[in-house]
């Protein structure tokens, strides 16, 4: 358990403190920059940081949620979408800085306690395991399906890039799902949004 717990502090320290790689080219390569105003791009970089902060979280709850279930169909699907999401980590990164701004200064923050969060999941067992990694990304869609809303149409990079992430997203709750994953008490889910309001509130400024 000592040698997991190094290994999980030395992704952690990867994830927050170096460039991120995905394996997917962006979405939006194809796609020619326009013009924003100031208060566009403002409001672009401001979600944009969120958005990252949440790929952050990500990470830190799917190294959490494997820690005591790393084998099986469950943790299979886990993998593939923690691979998954150091793309949508290496685009909203990469999309911060093309238009100038910073990620969030409180990053470590939320990868500890999302660590500690999937860590209680995995010790619960796969279904609850599951049914935790189907609702979180259910939030996350929704979510990003509101950022959608908020960033300017004449932004189609960052719109692209946000469609295809929340598409990912929605794919895996629904494979969670599929696998058994438990649904979840209401005020649990309550809770889960709460904290979500609160991350994405001070990540946006911070």
């Amino acid at each position: 358990m000592i040698d997991d717990l190094i290994v999980e502090f030395d992704k952690g320290l990867k994830v927050l403190f170096t460039k991120p790689t995905g394996s997917r080219p962006r979405p939006d390569l194809h796609i020619k920059e326009t013009e924003l105003t100031p208060d566009e791009k403002k409001r672009t970089i401001e979600l944009m940081r969120v958005n990252h902060a949440g790929e952050v979280c990500a990470q830190a709850l799917y190294s959490g949620q494997l820690l005591f279930n790393s084998h099986g169909e469950g943790a299979e699907s886990l993998k593939k979408a923690s691979k998954e999401e150091i793309d949508h980590l290496d685009w909203c990164n990469s999309r911060i800085h093309e238009l100038g701004g910073k990620t969030s200064l409180l990053n470590p923050l939320w990868y500890t306690g999302s660590f500690l969060i999937g860590s209680l999941a995995s010790a619960l067992g796969e279904k609850y395991n599951l049914g935790f990694l189907a609702e979180t990304e259910r939030q996350v869609a929704q979510h990003l399906t509101g950022h959608l809303k908020k960033i300017s149409k004449k932004d189609l990079k960052t719109n692209k890039i946000l469609e295809v992430m929340a598409d990912d997203e929605k794919q895996h709750a629904i494979k969670a799902k599929e696998l058994g994953g438990a649904e979840l008490p209401r005020q649990v889910k309550k809770a889960m949004s709460l904290t979500s309001k609160m991350m994405t509130t001070l990540s946006a400024k911070i």
